[in-house]
């Protein structure tokens, strides 16, 4: 039986983004009628990748909400104190938390929102509400009207098109690396490749080289080798609120510039810690004369054929051209993740918004983002609808998939969505002010 959800502001997708502006609209538009869906079964952040040591890369003070309001109760700081653990966390020798560990910290916040949230529900399509106002989106057997609607659903894996006819049992993204590597040894798997050279390819080669004494680990990339990750303090600048502002409003040429100056501050890089770890890893499985490792760099993957014996994979050297092959029981592509824009690597509109695609007004081949992460309507009336995530092409590194700039984010579309409803939107800047800042704190309880 088909049944239906109305609500004045609806989120599709419940990870990080939406999950910190479900804490924004709390503390700062409490009177919204609010709900999410959300396609997993349960609270959870990136599970295929909750390996062994791996931290988290940013500070851990950028969490859902800090940067916005250190009072809330949804610091990462408070769930550490609610959990038991901040004098344990305080005396780790480490950098960064363990990604596991904040992991836990989303589940933990996201519970607090448990009566908000329909779990198991995957959006299937978007559409314009009755009479061309709000939208309709349907999501199983339910339908859910809403006059706004904020869509967070995350980022598209990005797979090479060699791979996209034998994407499956054998040949899986990184992002779902843990759902199948013991299904992998379970069956004797004995030689796995790890395509890319990311910091997920390198945490991916030390997670199975530790795994097992008998297992051959093969890393194919196009580059010459492992980059440091450029983490500059006067580059990492990028990541403050002020940039966005500064690059939303900059030309499409000085955007292009500034991505090719700070495009290892986040991609293609690796954390010096991690990096380090596998080399000498490696030197001492030679050193021992028990080599099951090997990096091929400088390598074009040309064509992949896969059954049920196994993946094979024909290479080439890039600058001498000599070709082989290469065969592994399965292969995982640290290839990372398509973004907004009109490159090779990019979608125009995300997917789930096909349906209200023509209805969109868009900035040359790609659909137009406003400073307030909300999108035009091509074509009036249309109701508010805003990106949650996905516009580093508009707005920057800061939206680069990552915690930085996210309590910030959810605080601008909380704002937007609390001034359109009161009558009093006016365009603004996409830097949280002091002022702003101060504003949105006065309307918090002491």
């Amino acid at each position: 039986m088909k049944s239906s959800v109305s609500c004045d502001i609806l989120g599709i997708g419940f990870g990080p983004a939406n999950l910190a502006l479900a804490i924004a609209l709390e503390e700062l538009f409490p009177e919204a009628s609010v709900r999410f869906i959300e396609a997993q079964p349960g609270p959870t952040w990136q599970p295929g990748m909750l390996l062994r040591r791996s931290d988290i890369q940013h500070n851990p003070l950028r969490d859902l909400v800090t940067p916005r309001n250190p009072r809330s109760r949804y610091t990462f700081v408070n769930y550490l104190h609610e959990t038991g653990r901040l004098f344990e966390f305080l005396n780790v020798p480490l950098a960064f938390p363990l990604r596991k560990e904040y992991a836990r910290y989303i589940t933990w916040a996201a519970r607090q929102f448990a009566d908000r949230v329909d779990y198991g529900v995957r959006a299937t399509s978007v559409a314009r509400g009755p009479e061309g106002r709000g939208y309709q989106v349907a999501a199983g057997g339910t339908t859910y009207t809403a006059g706004s609607l904020v869509v967070a659903p995350g980022r598209s894996q990005h797979i090479p098109p060699q791979f996209s006819d034998v994407l499956g049992d054998r040949v899986v993204h990184a992002a779902d690396y843990l759902r199948r590597i013991d299904e992998w040894r379970a069956e004797g798997a004995r030689h796995i490749v790890v395509v890319g050279s990311s910091q997920s390819a390198c945490e991916l080669m030390l997670d199975l080289l530790n795994r097992s004494e008998d297992l051959q680990v093969t890393n194919l990339m196009r580059g010459f080798g492992y980059r440091l990750k450029d983490t500059s303090p006067f580059m990492e600048e990028v990541y403050f609120p002020g940039f966005v502002d500064y690059y939303y409003q900059a030309s499409q040429a000085s955007k292009d510039d500034l991505d090719r100056q700070l495009r290892h501050t986040n991609y293609s890089s690796v954390d010096e810690d991690v990096l380090k770890e596998l080399y000498v890893e490696l030197y001492e499985q030679r050193l021992d004369g028990r080599p099951r490792a090997v990096v091929h760099a400088n390598r074009d993957i040309q064509a992949v054929e896969a059954d049920e014996t196994g993946v094979r994979l024909l290479v080439q050297e890039r600058h001498t051209g000599e070709a082989g092959v290469v065969h592994a029981d399965a292969v995982v592509l640290a290839t990372g993740f398509r973004d907004l824009g009109s490159g090779p690597r990019c979608e125009p509109c995300p997917p789930l918004l096909s349906g209200i695609a023509p209805d969109l007004r868009m900035d040359g081949s790609q659909v137009w983002v406003g400073p307030d992460y909300d999108l035009a309507g091509a074509r009036e009336p249309l109701g508010p609808v805003y990106l949650n995530g996905l516009c580093e092409s508009t707005h920057g590194m800061g939206d680069a998939g990552s915690f930085s700039l996210l309590a910030l984010r959810s605080a601008r579309i909380a704002r937007s969505l609390r001034g359109r409803a009161e009558g009093t939107i006016q365009p603004a800047a996409t830097t949280l002010t002091a002022r702003d800042a101060d504003a949105d704190l006065e309307r918090l309880p002491v």
